[in-house]
């Protein structure tokens, strides 16, 4: 069997010097095919024609629904759901905000065929509907639950996240499901949505399915809300101390209502679309609703007149009722600085 010589140690030397410089000029060119990074320009993803910022508006918000079979009597109330969305439809609101968990399953296209059927009236007044993306959403499979999302919300072209200039108002919708902290993709747009914040919008309002601040039974329980959004609350509450226009979030995930004023921003939990409710036995003084009634299955209307915004949650009287009415269960009003 015959040897070779062992290469000199100055060999060695030269392919870890050689491959060290090829590492670092990888990390200086781009992949081959890769676009370039770009730094987002902050402008609205959409803008809505037809509404100028002298326009009074009517804005709904709400959530947690999980549409699905209306056999399903202990995952959601099948009735009350139905008929909620039935009179969102007819209130005819210029913005339909959802706050997430509209289907059951997301990958299930049964649920969004529910969906469909129960929310004709959306359709047939015109309604722009604008959602976020919800833990339920992504239920049986994310791929297969986004396809479901964005073919039943063609207007919002695919985007897990984006902003809409409406007159006075800019809705940043966010995705829960997809990272938030400083750095992360999602981030980066958010923080060019801030900082070109147009001059005429009197009211930015945050849609996001996972709560930014909740009571402190949910705290204690479910670990509500998670650190991360305990993080991107903190950094929304120092751009709305340097900001003209009044911030409004929007939330779900808990089965309820509730509402605080933290940090110079209006944060509301809108929960009570139909899903399986959630009773919050210990409301903190933080919460500004603090009225026991249960369930509060609900929805909220918002009406805007140029720097002044009222608010009003209406609530389903009686569940149990033959015949469902709504009650006005709490009101407040915020104007732009």
């Amino acid at each position: 069997m015959k040897f070779f010589p062992a290469p000199p140690v100055f060999f060695f030397r030269y392919i870890h010097r050689l491959a060290a410089i090829t590492f670092l000029l990888s990390l200086l060119t781009p992949a081959q095919g890769a676009p370039p990074a770009t730094v987002p320009d902050g402008k609205p993803t959409f803008v809505v024609a037809g509404i100028s910022p002298a326009t009074d508006l009517r804005i709904v918000a709400y959530g947690d629904m999980r549409f699905t079979d209306p056999k399903n009597e202990v995952d959601t109330s099948p009735r009350v759901r139905k008929w909620l969305a039935e009179k969102v439809g007819s209130e005819k609101p210029d913005l339909l905000f959802l706050s997430g968990d509209m289907p059951f399953w997301g990958s299930n296209t049964d649920d969004w065929d529910v969906y469909r059927e129960e929310t004709a009236s959306w359709q047939v007044n015109h309604l722009r509907v604008y959602p976020t993306i919800g833990n339920h959403e992504a239920i049986g499979g994310i791929e297969a639950g986004l396809k479901n999302y964005f073919h039943a919300y063609p207007e919002i072209e695919k985007h897990r996240y984006y902003s809409v200039l409406a007159g006075s108002v800019e809705l940043i919708a966010l995705d829960s499901l997809q990272k938030t902290e400083p750095g992360s993709a999602q981030f980066v747009w958010l923080d060019a949505q801030l900082a070109h914040i147009p001059a005429q919008v009197n009211f930015v309002f945050f849609l996001l399915h996972m709560p930014l601040m909740a009571d402190v039974q949910s705290q204690v329980v479910v670990n509500l809300p998670s650190p991360e959004m305990w993080q991107l609350r903190t950094y929304l509450e120092q751009k709305a101390a340097h900001s003209r226009a009044r911030f409004v979030a929007v939330s779900g995930h808990i089965h309820n209502y509730e509402r605080f004023q933290h940090g110079g921003i209006t944060y509301l939990v809108s929960g009570g679309g139909g899903a399986r409710p959630y009773p919050v036995l210990v409301r903190g003084p933080q919460d500004l609703y603090q009225d026991d009634a249960f369930p509060n299955f609900h929805y909220i209307l918002l009406t805007v007149h140029g720097g002044r915004m009222d608010a009003t949650m209406y609530r389903v009287a009686d569940p149990k009722a033959e015949r469902f009415t709504v009650e006005a269960k709490d009101h407040f009003a915020l104007v732009a600085r």
